[in-house]
């Protein structure tokens, strides 16, 4: 039981930090990594090496969610201080103003599933556009930080099932490794219910059970539309990762053939200020959405062919040896992952947009005084994970094999035994809230696999859940963790700032809580079911 506790003591100190003395993630991060790390040394006989080489290797491993978060902040920057970023804007706000229903679905899941796929950030850039379609403060704070949720596993390119992959490849060892299609045909799975019920949630918010009522069949026809893409994405390994930007445009497309059907107005300019109206002619949209019509065609362009695919993704892995405590080189992929794409797509499309010099340093002066703080967030709960995969690793074994591995049972194997005595079956049906929980205290899904994916898999292992159902509750733990982003405290907090009302987050998280359980919930119902049918 002692144990139990100590491989506890990290999580809590980092739930104190963030809900008590209500530090921000970097903080709690911070700490919770000096935390797990005198834990390792003091009571899982882990080395000082060990420790400062699982930092490291944490670290590496997050680029390719820290990096992206850095270079998409790089872009939302130069797409602000271009003009850019206000273009998009003025033409959003003027789509579907005759049906709120689907509105609501092509603005919050389909163009809100598409910014979050390419790397932007929907909580910072949708409320003010709400706000000037008339939604209440309360409606702009909430529906941009759940409209994306259900995709949340394809956000930043696939950051998160990229990571889910190389953690499970490196959990079951060299010659067992699964593939991003075989982790993405189960992933899907959970999309129909979960984007359907995401839907309904946010029409429940704008108009409680009328809104419901009225907006069936657009909810419907999004959740089906959201299904079918996924279910062709994830078949593919070239696909998975653009399953987030091809069920946006199929989202917004569907939406916009269902206003033809229905004799509604797809667009409507009346909605515009004369201020609007004359930066919409000087301003031509083309020109605005040049850095994100780049990165997704240099992405499609690098991953439809499956040859460039296999070369960039499986070959050219671009690998950093003898790093890691147990000696497995860490691969980065630095030429397929996004933010290498991100970074290119704005430096091909200075000379088309053609910004001045002085909108370039403003870029890079707004990047730097924003990016620190969230890269570091997405970068240390990788660190805090891998210390904590790492703990009890005896560094000699990697000399001689015939030495033992560990010099005690981890601490992630720890919280696994336990888990697995204590819940048996029933784990299947926790699963998805233990998610719910890791992406409040991380911030995000990608961080949460990082720091409870290695954990997850080793609890289904001990109950002999086999590869499949490895995949299922692991994938209902990071369907948990991005649930999350509609309690997440500093989502919330930014989308309050975007319209000036701070303070008005905390009656958003009231309500969000309960949908973010009642979703929870019907994805537990998922994973058990998954388990029954196919374990």
């Amino acid at each position: 039981m002692l144990s139990l506790l100590l491989a506890l003591l990290p999580i809590v100190v980092i739930v104190v930090m963030l809900i008590v003395f209500k530090k921000p993630a970097h903080t709690s991060g911070i700490v919770g990594w000096l935390a797990v790390s005198l834990v390792a040394f003091l009571f899982f006989q882990t080395s000082g090496e060990v420790i400062v080489r699982s930092t490291l290797a944490g670290l590496i491993k997050s680029f390719s969610v820290s990096l992206i978060v850095a270079t998409s902040l790089l872009q939302m920057a130069y797409m602000e201080k271009t003009g850019a970023l206000k273009r998009i804007i003025i033409f959003i706000k003027t789509l579907a103003s005759e049906n709120r229903a689907v509105q609501i679905m092509m603005i919050n899941i389909g163009f809100g599933t598409l910014m979050v796929a390419v790397g932007a950030t929907p909580v910072s850039l949708l409320p003010p556009i709400l706000i000037a379609m008339g939604y209440s403060t309360y409606v702009a704070i909430a529906l941009p930080a759940i409209g994306y949720d259900a995709l949340c596993t394809y956000a930043l390119l696939g950051a998160p099932i990229v990571v889910f992959v190389d953690i499970a490849n490196s959990f079951l060892g060299k010659g067992n490794e699964i593939t991003l299609s075989q982790a993405g045909s189960i992933f899907f799975m959970f999309l129909p219910f979960v984007s359907t019920l995401i839907g309904f949630s946010m029409l429940w918010i704008v108009g409680k059970w009328k809104a419901v009522k009225e907006g069936i069949v657009p909810v419907l026809v999004t959740g089906i539309t959201i299904s079918i893409v996924a279910y062709f994405t994830n078949h593919y390994d070239n696909l998975v990762v653009l399953t987030g930007v091809l069920s946006g445009f199929a989202v917004i497309l569907v939406m916009i053939l269902y206003l033809k059907l229905t004799g509604k107005k797809i667009i409507d300019r009346s909605r515009l200020t004369p201020e609007e109206l004359a930066y919409e002619k000087e301003y031509p949209l083309w020109k605005a959405i040049m850095p994100w019509l780049l990165l997704i065609v240099l992405i499609l362009a690098l991953n439809l062919p499956k040859e460039s695919f296999d070369y960039l993704y499986r070959t050219l892995t671009l690998s950093i040896p003898g790093l890691s405590a147990d000696g497995k080189p860490i691969a980065t992929r630095a030429l397929w992952n996004a933010y290498t794409w991100i970074l290119v797509s704005i430096l091909i499309s200075i000379p088309i947009m053609r910004p001045k010099a002085a909108q370039i340093r403003d870029s890079i002066k707004v990047w730097w005084r924003r990016a620190p703080k969230p890269v570091f967030s997405a970068a240390i709960f990788f660190a805090i994970g891998e210390v904590m995969n790492m703990s009890g690793f005896n560094m000699a074994s990697n000399l001689n094999a015939a030495m033992p591995k560990t010099l005690c049972p981890s601490m992630v194997k720890v919280l696994a035994d336990y888990s697995a005595q204590a819940f048996h079956g029933a784990y299947g049906a926790i699963v998805s809230f233990i998610g719910l929980f890791g992406g409040f205290i991380t911030g995000s899904e990608a961080s949460t696999i990082a720091m409870f994916a290695k954990y997850t898999m080793s609890t289904a292992t001990n109950l002999n859940w086999g590869l499949k159902g490895i995949i299922i509750v692991t994938a209902g733990l990071a369907f948990g963790g991005g649930l999350a982003s509609v309690i997440s405290p500093a989502k919330l907090q930014n989308a309050a700032a975007s319209i000036d009302k701070l303070g008005e987050e905390n009656k958003v998280i009231r309500v969000a809580f309960i949908f973010a359980l009642i979703m929870s919930a019907v994805t537990a119902a998922v994973v058990v079911a998954l388990l029954k049918f196919l374990v």
